[in-house]
């Protein structure tokens, strides 16, 4: 047994503990806190609280908040009604109620013949800011949480300044990796540009509670960054720690930038669509998606690159507009974007910058009387990108439309390992799963032996952007562990175009109001 698994024993003990001896104090036999559910009900009649209550006990995520209220309530029984003692009962009961049930000097008092405390605005303003930020922190830690989309990767799906829910009951809430944070803050303190919003020096191990389904090919899924662990306080995710390192070097890296670590659930959160799930083998050809050897259907919003050629004539922006084309274009070899502002000529035949589009915008654009063609491109099948993981040229030669194959890791599946193939799982084994790997003369050795095969122990998921040829996913950085999964978008409930003002159609009353497929 472990050494958190020891403490939440003895917390779970010591609080039982202090509800046994209070319940006695109470009038009620000690034994009757550990009757399931009946315990709640004695409970609830000593704190003088309606049975309806108990509805909310036995509802999931909720009952959290219930119990921390009679937690409150069974304290103020003992004359506690000092702010600073009911939140010493609600952070640490395993500690403060067996104070109170064991010390001869704190005595029980019916709630009936509680005196009546007149509470000053001030301190009526600050109980109900605590049970405000605490209600919504745990209704933001197991049940729902606001999103927003910062970039175009998920474009046409989601859009930049759409505003969402993710469901964290959809996979099972995990348990706050580090719980002493700051409340509705990520990583970094409001109106600050790089103090931390956590303290780390508390970490618990990654557990999930059950949830009501597993992760599903094609779910739209927000997760904190893989490569997030390691980062740079000026650049923070919009480059990879790892790709600055493989570009720049390590030494210029650590010379030019401040370099931190992040822990898991304080990661820059992410979200794409769920390509492949554990146990799945994928291959993109062509940019078609292969699961298990079978098409996967394509996002019917999804975007890519397509060269249009003209017959001399400008394309008009008011066509961008209704075909809803957003994506700047690069203009010519200055490789700097250009927004959809103007009027276009792709009539060069030297240099045809490539428009991101939907398949419906591509047919419509091919309707117009100057269009010759509209093209989707796609990367030659023997091109290859060192940029992509897994970042070995010698056994992988694959770009962003033709990758692959690869199988995605499954708990408990076992694989065997070589110096062809530990690329692909070198970070699995050492950064997600903990052990220590190490390569010697051509030889594998994971925790000081000598090894050629590996078992997984969490399930791993493969992560693109709907905007194929501008998104940053798996193809990037591999695969995503189990742990970095934060829940499933669900619904869009506002959408804000950030290029228009408050009267020139900022909100997007279309895009409002809609279930993310």
């Amino acid at each position: 047994m472990n050494g958190y698994l020891i403490f939440i024993v003895v917390t779970i003990i010591s609080t039982i503990v202090g509800m046994w001896k209070l319940f006695e104090k109470a009038g009620e036999k000690g034994w009757k806190i550990l009757v399931p559910f009946y315990n709640f009900y004695v409970w609830l009649k000593i704190i003088k609280k309606p049975m309806w209550w108990f509805i909310f006990i036995i509802i999931p995520f909720i009952n959290v908040f219930v119990l921390l209220l009679m937690i409150v309530e069974i304290v103020k029984c003992f004359k506690k009604y000092g702010l600073g003692a009911q939140a010493l009962g609600a952070l640490f009961p395993f500690i403060y109620l067996p104070y109170l049930g064991f010390s001869a000097k704190e005595t029980y008092l019916n709630p009936d013949n509680r005196p009546v405390i007149k509470k000053t605005a001030v301190r009526e303003w600050t109980d109900a800011i605590i049970f405000a930020v605490i209600a919504a922190t745990i209704i933001r830690t197991f049940l729902l949480e606001a999103y927003t989309i910062p970039t175009s990767s998920m474009e046409k799906s989601l859009l930049i300044g759409d505003f969402l829910f993710v469901s964290k009951i959809s996979y099972g809430p995990r348990v706050p990796i580090t719980p002493l944070s700051f409340p509705f803050a990520h990583h970094t303190m409001p109106l600050t540009k790089n103090t931390k919003s956590f303290l780390d020096w508390i970490q618990l191990p990654y557990y999930r509670f059950p949830g009501m389904g597993s992760i599903k090919n094609l779910d739209v899924v927000v997760f904190n960054y893989p490569d997030g662990d390691t980062t740079t306080l000026e650049v923070q995710s919009e480059e990879s720690y790892y790709a600055m390192v493989r570009r720049m070097g390590r030494d210029q890296v650590w010379q030019n930038y401040h370099v931190i670590a992040r822990p898991v659930d304080k990661r820059e959160n992410f979200i794409k669509r769920c390509i492949g799930i554990p146990g799945d083998k994928l291959q993109i050809i062509d940019q078609q998606v292969y699961i298990n050897g079978k098409i996967l259907p394509t996002p019917e919003d999804a975007e890519t690159e397509y060269i249009v050629k003209t017959k001399g004539s400008v394309i008009n922006k008011k066509i961008f507009s209704k075909l809803d084309i957003t994506d700047p274009v690069m203009a010519g070899n200055m490789n700097e974007p250009i927004p959809y502002e103007h009027n276009y000529d792709f009539s060069d035949s030297t240099y045809n910058p490539p428009l991101m589009m939907t398949i419906k915008a591509a047919e419509k654009l091919k309707e117009q009387t100057s269009v010759i063609s509209v093209t989707k491109y796609i990367n030659p099948r023997n091109a290859y990108n060192k940029y992509l993981f897994p970042f070995d040229s010698a056994n992988y030669s694959w770009n962003v439309d033709n990758y692959g194959p690869i199988n995605i890791p499954a708990a408990g599946q076992t694989v065997g390992i070589s110096m062809k193939n530990i690329s692909l799982y070198k970070r699995v084994i050492s950064v997600y799963e903990g052990n220590k790997l190490e390569i010697k003369d051509g030889k594998i050795f994971i925790n000081g032996k000598e090894s050629n095969t590996y078992t997984f122990k969490m399930n791993y998921y493969w992560m693109m952007g709907d905007n194929r040829h501008n998104s940053a996913d798996s193809r990037y950085w591999g695969f995503v562990p189990e742990d970095h999964i934060v829940g499933k978008a669900v619904f869009v409930w506002l959408s804000l175009d950030p290029n228009k003002g408050w009267f020139d159609g900022k909100i997007r009353w279309s895009k409002m109001f809609r279930f993310i497929n």
